[in-house]
Formats: C-alpha cells, structure tokens, sequence
C-alpha cells in the first residue's frame, strides 16, 4: 500500500498524531510546551551560578532476556523534558540552554560541557549507575563533583500547577468509579485475584495508562499485611476485603483505600468496628 501523505513520528501522541489526546500545544496530554519552558527556567533559577544539570530518561527493564517490561519514564525527566521515550539524556545549563540527547550523548560533547561546569547536578536516586559509564560522569563522581538534582526537582513538584491538579483530580475520578464498580461486581466474584483484576481493568477502561502500584486486595486477616500483594485468596462470606489501589493518567498517580463486605452486608461486629474506627478517627 502507497501513502502520499508523509506521516511525522516523534516516538510519543502528538497533537497531528493524536488529536484525541492532546491539544494543539501541548507535549504531553494536559501539559503544554510553555509550561514545561516555565519548569525549565524555574529550575536553572533555583540552581547555583555555573551549574548543568543533567537528566537520564529510564532505562528498559528486561523481564526476560527478550522481552521487557512495560516502559514507564522516569519522574523528574519527564516533569522537565515532557519526553516519554527511553534512552534519552538531557543537558540543561544557563550557558547552554537545552540539548536533548537521542538515544544518548556524544561523549566528546558531554565531557566539553561538564569541564566547564563549576558544579553538576544529577538525578541520582534513578540514572546514576546508568550515567556513570560514561568517563566525564564516571570521573566527575569519582572526585564527589555529583550533587543530587532531585533536592530541586521534587521541590519544584511540591506544588501543583491548575492543568497537573486537572490531571490528579482525572486520576482520582478514574480510580474512584472503578473501586465502585468492583465493589459491586464482588458478591458474585469474592476472589482477591478477581476484583485486583476488575479494578485494573475498569481503571484502564476510563483511560488509565497503568496501575499507581500492584493493587492490594486483602480479604480477611489479608486486609491487615501491610501491602499486601499476594491477591491469591478466596474472601469468605464473613471477611471484609481491604483495597488498596490507584492509577496512573498521564503521568498523575492516585491512592485510595476502601474496606467492604462483599457479601452485601456488615456483620453486627463488623458494624461495631466501624463505628468505633469513626469515633477514634472523625
């Protein structure tokens, strides 16, 4: 088959590849190419005069040897980049501005930019053995030149801007709908394994990307291990069933936790517990 029609692939939706998606404007659904510039400037602003910053993109996790894991971005490059693919690193200094590195950086260019740095900024906690390898980073940590960038990142995130608290409250919306549809999906189906099932998939029904975390669904003395992740029981009649979920809309996480009976009704213990819970914890 033949197109005439030259068809632009950034690796991640776009507006001319998804407009169902995302708006003209924006990098990624909800966040707009601006906003991402404001987070940019803010940043270089918070840093000490002379620095680069640098940012490694995930790596690919190997569930087998052939086959990986689903991919999810690392946190602070993508509040920074708004890129969603793997293997990429990015270089942002006042001096230099901008460079996004695809799959990964010149080495030349890299060791150039940190020799004229006074002070480097990495995030750490994700990239660093990543980064390591190559020898400007590699030496630069030797000589303890590598502070932690996510001390200003994840301060940065502190506060939400109005399009990240749409896209929380998004989050929240789809994992509330579904835990009531798997609540009342559970009297015909009282199997942790089902109703982590259930939930994931009304989750991703609504539009969710992936889960926030493994559903937890305790049922019974279950519902007290801390979590708890196994999800391999069957919830008897008399057991509550504990769940502890959440899901991911473009890159915003939720977290709820509800206990009910699946069975359709409280026991007059149960009852009992749940209003002295209310009475200890208004």
């Amino acid at each position: 088959m033949h197109s005439a029609q030259t068809v632009f692939d950034a690796g991640q939706p776009t507006h001319s590849s998804h407009p169902e998606l995302l708006e003209k404007g924006q990098i990624t659904p909800g966040i707009t190419e601006l906003e991402y510039i404001s987070r940019r400037k803010k940043l270089l602003e918070m840093l000490p005069e002379g620095s680069l910053a640098i940012l490694a993109s995930a790596p690919v996790k190997m569930m087998t040897d052939v086959v990986p894991y689903p991919f999810r971005q690392e946190s602070d490059y993508l509040y920074i980049t708004g890129c969603q693919q793997p293997g990429g690193v990015a270089v942002l200094s006042k001096d230099f501005g901008l460079w996004m590195f695809m799959p990964e950086p010149s080495p030349q260019m890299l060791a150039d930019m940190v020799d004229k740095a006074s002070m480097l900024f990495l995030n750490v906690g994700t990239s660093l053995p990543n980064c390591l390898n190559f020898d400007a980073l590699g030496k630069a940590s030797r000589d303890w030149r590598i502070k932690d960038l996510g001390k200003y990142t994840h301060e940065m995130r502190w506060i939400k801007s109005p399009s990240e608290l749409k896209l929380m409250k998004e989050s929240a919306s789809i994992a509330c709908q579904a835990i009531l549809q798997t609540m009342l999906f559970s009297k015909s189906s009282p199997h942790e394994a089902i109703l982590a099932a259930k939930v994931e998939y009304e989750c991703k029904l609504r539009g969710a990307q992936r889960m926030a975390f493994n559903p937890v669904v305790g049922g019974g003395e279950n519902g007290s291990v801390i979590h708890y992740s196994r999800n391999d029981k069957r919830i008897r009649d008399v057991d509550l069933v504990l769940m502890d979920v959440g899901c991911e809309s473009h890159g915003y996480l939720s977290d709820i936790t509800r206990t009910w009976p699946p069975c359709g009704g409280f026991s007059p213990s149960q009852v009992c517990g749940h209003q002295h819970t209310h009475l200890n914890f208004p």
